[in-house]
């Protein structure tokens, strides 16, 4: 369903022309939130008809609420595995193929999802498109509601919804700003299930199961290397001690490329070193596909300078799958010392990379300490977050892991940290490393004692593992002690990202930072 979004979101356009359509990343939250709730139909490999629901506790789908409250912010994140009820949030069918049943064939679907989950019923907030139309010769949304139940006048949406076994539990003012049509109305639609009887709401229980992933994260010692071909047979053998655990993921270091800059004959000025680790860019990036593939693992490439289309250099992470597939994630936040002595820019977009192992997230050093963007990559849906980083003091290497912690805690998710150590010789900007690398926990019961999963010795070149269990994190989210995902107050704050790129911020100011010439990290 993955490889259905663009067309997600193409028919999303075409539907609603007149409201704000969604993201890519919205959508790709709204499938790895809760993919068996998610149903897409499809005529001639075309995407005509889209649906998303969630599960919710009672309490929470019948009180008041707006249509950005509970999706939160439409990336469908606040899915509850033990609520009871079936929400919807979406439905759309292209207006081309409207009169084949579309529609009420995912109404059909939502309903067997909800029998074969034993849940108490669906509800959803319906649109009421012809109010506006029909506004005059009605009192209130509630009488224009009497009026279309009643028959005396027609409403397609809520027509559609009534004739498919779903009644008005009440109006619900401003569920909606955007949907004009409607004036922001919205009718609370509920169909019970009829082979289920309660009472009292029940509340589900998430079973403890086990979804095993083995993460291995490289501290390197960075070296004097003769030639490409001797960095890239270091970075073999990591790949090949970590392919004969069975490790899924293995993790480099932030800028762990600058070993290419020792066989120079001088050391390169600044702004020369980055220029010339570009050059290497595509070489490297094919290499190290190549090797994901030959040893059946899942490469976080550290980052790697890279000239882009534009012209800028940015610091971007090359995430080579062993499917063969390539994917990037460019540092949005460049620090001082490289904006100042390397002239590197920042990205603009943060987003899931989609695995074998399920959706996970890179955040490069200085990005690490933004708590927004990690929650950006927990609402898609990422349940590991890689850190590659490079700092030189233990303070710049603190200020990583502490917040790689918080990160963990407050996303209940993994978070994989890999570092620098040593120096090298006609290079200035690897005068001295500091790391720890680990693989960090939320704090609660399923997890390490002290949220600490494995970490390496401090300044040594190792290769540090552990398997990490997934599941535990679909409990915690749900179940546990705290659940900093579900608890957001999102009917009194969010994070509003400029997708577009409508206003791209001001260039920072390359203000001489304090310290040597290397990226100052964390």
């Amino acid at each position: 369903m993955i490889k259905d979004i663009p067309g997600i979101a193409n028919l999303v356009r075409r539907v609603y022309e007149d409201m704000p359509a969604y993201t890519h990343g919205e959508i790709r939250g709204q499938i790895n939130n809760f993919k068996e709730g998610c149903f897409v139909a499809l005529l001639d490999e075309e995407v005509v008809g889209y649906c998303a629901t969630m599960q919710l506790a009672e309490a929470l789908a019948f009180q008041d609420h707006d249509w950005e409250e509970i999706t939160g912010n439409g990336f469908g994140s606040r899915h509850d595995p033990t609520g009871d009820w079936l929400y919807g949030y979406e439905m759309c069918v292209d207006p081309k193929v409207r009169g084949v049943r579309i529609g009420r064939r995912l109404y059909e679907e939502r309903r067997a999802l909800a029998e074969e989950k034993d849940l108490t019923g669906i509800v959803f907030a319906g649109r009421m498109p012809n109010y506006r139309r029909f506004r005059r010769r009605v009192d209130n949304p509630q009488d224009y509601l009497d009026k279309v139940v009643e028959g005396k006048l027609h409403d397609p949406v809520l027509r559609f919804q009534l004739a498919n076994g779903f009644e008005p539990e009440r109006i619900m003012e401003g569920y909606l700003p955007e949907d004009k049509a409607s004036m922001a109305n919205a009718v609370m639609m509920v169909w019970r299930n009829p082979y289920v009887e309660r009472d009292q709401p029940v509340k589900k229980r998430l079973p403890r199961g086990v979804e095993a992933v083995r993460v291995a994260t490289c501290q390197l010692q960075a070296r004097a290397v003769a030639d490409y071909d001797e960095f890239m047979r270091h970075v073999t053998y990591f790949v090949d001690v970590a392919s004969d655990y069975e490790a899924d993921f293995i993790v480099f270091p932030e800028l762990f490329t600058l070993m290419l800059l020792s066989f120079e004959e001088k050391e390169l000025s600044p702004v020369e070193a980055i220029e010339r680790l570009s050059e290497y860019t595509p070489r490297l990036r094919d290499d190290i596909s190549d090797m994901a593939m030959r040893y059946n693992i899942n490469i976080i490439a550290g980052s790697h300078p890279t000239r882009m289309d534009d012209g800028d250099i940015h610091n971007v992470a090359y995430v080579c799958l062993r499917d063969g597939s390539v994917h990037a994630q460019e540092k949005i936040h460049p620090t001082p010392n490289e904006r100042y002595w390397w002239n590197i820019k920042g990205g603009d977009k943060v987003e899931v990379i989609q695995t074998d192992c399920g959706p996970i997230g890179v955040q490069i050093c200085y990005d690490s300490e933004f708590p927004e963007l990690s929650r950006r990559l927990a609402d898609e849906g990422a349940r590991i977050i890689f850190v590659p980083f490079c700092t030189d003091s233990r303070q710049g290497y603190l200020r990583v892991r502490y917040c790689g912690q918080a990160r963990a805690i407050e996303n209940q998710c993994f978070v994989v940290l890999s570092g620098n150590v040593g120096n090298l010789p006609n290079v200035g900007n690897m005068d001295i490393q500091y790391a720890q690398s680990c693989i960090l926990t939320p704090c609660d019961f399923p997890f390490a004692r002290d949220g600490i999963a494995a970490e390496s010795s401090e300044n040594v070149e190792t290769l540090t593992i552990s398997d990490v269990n997934l599941a535990d994190l679909s409990w915690a989210r749900a179940e546990g002690t705290v659940r900093n995902l579900a608890d957001r107050r999102f009917d009194l704050y969010r994070i509003e990202w400029d997708e577009e790129g409508k206003h791209p911020g001001k260039p920072k100011p390359r203000r001489e930072p304090l310290g040597p010439t290397g990226p100052g990290g964390g």
